[in-house]
């Protein structure tokens, strides 16, 4: 199949091109997002390749439809950026990488959590200016603290496995507790109760009408004096206006996050010569207890490869006609 790949960094190519290749898949590469404006570069292909940020709104898939695309691959594991509906209406199948490497983002969870709670970014650039004071920089120990995980998929289990080494208590709130956990000590509770003990929450659901600003300034009024929160899943989970609010007040003792609710026009981007035009993004940069990195939690050489292969089988299945009903890499299969 001819795919055109939108969103495209060198990183992709490394990884996406000769895993597609391998498959007989023909792909070409844009640096652009892919938007109702630039949609038009899909013409002459049978597929599209999307990222995170890539726009599968509705007048993007019908400038897609027109021009012939029965397929969307994303090479992420979140769908939240596409019409489904319109997608189904338009008879265009849409696909995921369901799980790529849930260790390579639980892994930055629980870095961005140690970093956060024991000032390591502060740390490092005091040290490289020769400042060796140790003042403002006190942390404490994650050990025998209690740690609340909201979602306990593959990314949210792995977390959880990862924080009980620690010798944390783990609070879980999840619609579909996982007995494995429970066995292993994980007490699944109402999120009311996980807000109001955890010393740290840390984000792993996915983002739907339900969970849009989970974080909000009535979650944050429950929650323990100086929590700090921690956000690896998707940047609307959280209600960044709260969060500043929580900050101010002294609520948050700290926040670390991986992704922001208008990352679209920052993420991914080099904007290091360029003034931030988004001005609560740049609010958030003024505080000493926030770490934020540009959605890099998937990024390791294991998340790419994985994703490459799965985006690659999921071509392979679509045209070989292999999809079916319970396929988890398929959100929306053709009719």
């Amino acid at each position: 199949m001819k795919v055109c790949v939108f969103s495209s960094k060198r990183y992709d190519e490394r990884f996406l091109k000769p895993a597609l290749r391998r498959a007989k898949h023909n792909p070409v590469f844009f640096e652009t997002r892919l938007t109702p404006q630039t949609a038009n570069l899909a013409q002459r292909f049978d597929a599209v390749c999307g990222f995170v940020n890539d726009s599968f709104g509705g007048a993007t898939l019908e400038r897609l439809h027109k021009q012939g695309i029965r397929l969307i691959v994303l090479r992420c594991a979140g769908f939240n950026n596409v019409d489904l509906e319109a997608a189904r209406n338009l008879n265009i199948a849409v696909a995921r990488v369901p799980t790529y490497s849930p260790h390579a983002v639980a892994e930055h969870t629980v870095g961005l959590i140690l970093a956060v709670t024991r000032r390591l970014h502060k740390a490092y650039n005091r040290v490289r200016d020769g400042n060796f004071s140790l003042e403002g920089l006190l942390g404490f120990d994650l050990f025998e603290k209690t740690v609340g995980i909201v979602g306990t998929g593959q990314i949210g289990a792995v977390a959880a496995r990862i924080l009980l080494g620690f010798g944390c208590r783990v609070l879980a709130f999840d619609p579909y507790p996982n007995e494995e956990l429970e066995e292993m000590g994980v007490i699944y509770c109402a999120v009311d109760r996980l807000a109001s003990e955890s010393a740290v929450i840390t984000l792993h659901c996915p983002l739907t009408r339900e969970t849009h600003h989970l974080v909000d300034e009535e979650f944050l009024a429950k929650t323990a004096e100086g929590v700090t929160i921690v956000n690896t899943g998707r940047g609307a989970l959280v209600d960044t206006g709260a969060l500043i609010g929580g900050l101010k007040s002294g609520r948050i003792g700290a926040v670390a996050l991986d992704v922001y609710e208008e990352e679209t026009d920052l993420f991914f981007e080099d904007l290091s010569a360029q003034v931030i035009q988004d001005d609560v993004f740049a609010r958030l940069l003024t505080f000493p207890n926030v770490l934020i990195t540009g959605h890099q939690g998937f990024f390791t050489k294991e998340a790419l490869e994985a994703i490459a292969r799965q985006t690659a089988n999921n071509l392979t299945n679509f045209e070989d006609g292999a999809v079916s009903d319970d396929d988890p890499a398929f959100v929306l299969g053709p009719d």
